[in-house]
C-alpha cells in the first residue's frame, strides 16, 4: 500500500511552468537613442501628458467610462471565483440538530404493547472533505488564481487603451479647433478681398474674372470651415462617449505646439518590454491557468479520499440530551474504473485549451511587437515630415508676401495672390495635421510600451 501511494503521488506531481519563447526578433526594426530615455511603465500618464485639460479628461474617463466599469466588475467576479475555488480545499463544518419520533402498533409488537421511540441529536459535522493527495483541488485553485490575475491585467490593458484613446481624440479635437480658427480667419480675409475686388471692378480697375475668382475662393473657404465644424462635433461626441459624461468646468488646455510629449521613451529590448505589457501578462496568466487545469484533469484519474466525520451528543430524551456523547467517522476511497470516457475527454479538452492558450500568447506577443515597431517607425518618419512641413510653411508665407507685393505694383494678377493664400493655408493645415499625428503616435507608443495603466 505504501509503494502504491508513493507511485500515485509521483503521478500526481505538477509540472513546472515554462514560458514559451517569444516568437519575435531580438531587436526592434527601428530604435531611438538618447541618454535621457525613460521606461514607459515607470512614467505616470500625468507626467507624460502635461496638458491640464487633458489630465482632467483622462481622470473623468477613468472614473466614468463604461468599459472600465465592466472590467472592474469582471475583476470582482474573478476574485469571487478564486475564493470559491480555494473554499473547495477546506472542509465544510455544519452544526446539526435533529429529532426523531417513531411508533409501532400493538399487533406488530410481540409483547402486545404499542412501542414508541424518541431520539434527539446535536452534532458538529464535517461533510465530505476531500483529502487532496494528488493536487487536484490545488491545481483548480491555482487555475482560478491565474484567471483572476489575468482579469486584473486585462483591466490594466483597458485603462491603458482608454488613456491613449482619450489623448488621441483630444489631440484631434484641438487640431480641428485650431484649423477651424485658421479657416475662419481665411473666410474673413477673403470676404474683405472680395469686397475690395468688387469695388475695384465698379471703379474700372478690376475685371469680372477677378471678382469670380475671389468669390470662388471665398466659397471654398466657407465649405472648408463647415467641414471642420462637423469634424469638431464628431470629435467632441467621441470624447464624451469615452468620458462617459459631458465634462463641465474644465481647465484651459494647451495648443498643439505646446503639448510637449517629447519625453524620450526607451523602447528597450522586445524580450523585456513586451513582457511588461498588461495584455501579454494577461495572456501568460491564462496560459498558466490552462496548464493548471491540465494537472487537475490528470489528477482526477487518481483515487479520491473522502472523509466524513461528526461529533455531538444524542439521547432518547430532550432533558438528558447532553448526557451522552456520540461520534462518527467514515473515510472512503473512490477509484475511477469506468466512466464512459468522461475523465479522458476532460483531460483532452484541457490539453487542447492549453494549445489554444499558447497560440493566443504567441499571437499577443507578435501583435505587440508589430504595434511597437510600427509606432517607432511612425515617430521617426513623422519627425522628418514635420521638419519639411515647417520649412514649407515658411516658404509659402514668403511666397504669399512676394505675390501681394508684386500684385500691388501691377507685376502679377490677383490669381497669383489667391494661389499664394491657398498654398500658405494648406501648408499651415498640413503642419497642424502632422503635429497631431506626432502626438497621437507618441500617446500610442507610450501605451504600446506598457505605460498608461
Amino acid at each position: 500500500m505504501l509503494c502504491l501511494a508513493a507511485l500515485l503521488a509521483a503521478c500526481g506531481q505538477s509540472k513546472e511552468f515554462v514560458r514559451p519563447a517569444a516568437p519575435v526578433p531580438k531587436q526592434w526594426p527601428t530604435t531611438a537613442g538618447g541618454p535621457a530615455q525613460q521606461e514607459a511603465p515607470k512614467v505616470h500618464w500625468k507626467t507624460f501628458f502635461p496638458d491640464p485639460r487633458l489630465q482632467a479628461l483622462i481622470t473623468i474617463a477613468l472614473q466614468n467610462n463604461r468599459d472600465i466599469r465592466i472590467a472592474a466588475a469582471r475583476v470582482s467576479e474573478a476574485r469571487s471565483q478564486y475564493a470559491l475555488a480555494r473554499a473547495e480545499r477546506m472542509p465544510i463544518v455544519n452544526l446539526l440538530g435533529s429529532a426523531a419520533f417513531a411508533g409501532t402498533p400493538n399487533d406488530l409488537v410481540n409483547a402486545g404493547t404499542p412501542a414508541s421511540f424518541e431520539r434527539y441529536d446535536t452534532s458538529i459535522s464535517t461533510m465530505s472533505y476531500e483529502v487532496d493527495f494528488w493536487g487536484r483541488l490545488a491545481n483548480l485553485s491555482e487555475a482560478a488564481r491565474n484567471s483572476f490575475l489575468a482579469t486584473q491585467e486585462a483591466e490594466r490593458a483597458v485603462q491603458a487603451s482608454l488613456v491613449a484613446e482619450v489623448a488621441s481624440t483630444y489631440f484631434s479635437l484641438v487640431q480641428f479647433e485650431e484649423s477651424a480658427q485658421l479657416a475662419s480667419n481665411t473666410v474673413a480675409t477673403r470676404e474683405v478681398t472680395l469686397n475690395v475686388v468688387g469695388k475695384g471692378r465698379d471703379a474700372g480697375g478690376s475685371y469680372d474674372f477677378e471678382v469670380e475668382q475671389a468669390s470662388s475662393a471665398l466659397e471654398a473657404a466657407r465649405a472648408g470651415l463647415d467641414s471642420l465644424e462637423h469634424q469638431i462635433n464628431t470629435a467632441q461626441n467621441r470624447l464624451n462617449y469615452l468620458l462617459g459624461e459631458v465634462p463641465q468646468a474644465l481647465p484651459t488646455g494647451l495648443r498643439l505646439n505646446e503639448q510637449g510629449l517629447d519625453i524620450a521613451i526607451a523602447p528597450g529590448l522586445p524580450s523585456e518590454v513586451l513582457l511588461s505589457r498588461p495584455d501579454v501578462i494577461a495572456a501568460e496568466q491564462r496560459l498558466r491557468a490552462a496548464q493548471a487545469n491540465i494537472e487537475a484533469a490528470r489528477a482526477a484519474f487518481l483515487p479520491k479520499v473522502m472523509l466524513t466525520a461528526g461529533l455531538g451528543v444524542a439521547s432518547q430524551g430532550l432533558g438528558t440530551l447532553f448526557s451522552g456523547a456520540a461520534w462518527n467517522f467514515a473515510p472512503s476511497l473512490a477509484m475511477p474504473l469506468f466512466d464512459g470516457g468522461r475523465l479522458a475527454a476532460s483531460r483532452d479538452i484541457a490539453e487542447v485549451r492549453k494549445v489554444i492558450a499558447v497560440a493566443e500568447y504567441e499571437k499577443t506577443i507578435q501583435l505587440a511587437f508589430r504595434e511597437v515597431s510600427d509606432l517607432l517607425s511612425a515617430r521617426a518618419s513623422l519627425a522628418k515630415q514635420m521638419r519639411s512641413a515647417e520649412i514649407n510653411e515658411k516658404a509659402q508665407a514668403k511666397r504669399l508676401e512676394i505675390a501681394v507685393a508684386r500684385n500691388k505694383v501691377g507685376l502679377t494678377t490677383y490669381l497669383d495672390v489667391l494661389d499664394g493664400q491657398r498654398e500658405w493655408v494648406a501648408a499651415q493645415q498640413g503642419r497642424s495635421q502632422l503635429r497631431r499625428a506626432q502626438l497621437e503616435a507618441s500617446a500610442q507608443l507610450y501605451k504600446a510600451l506598457g505605460g498608461g495603466a
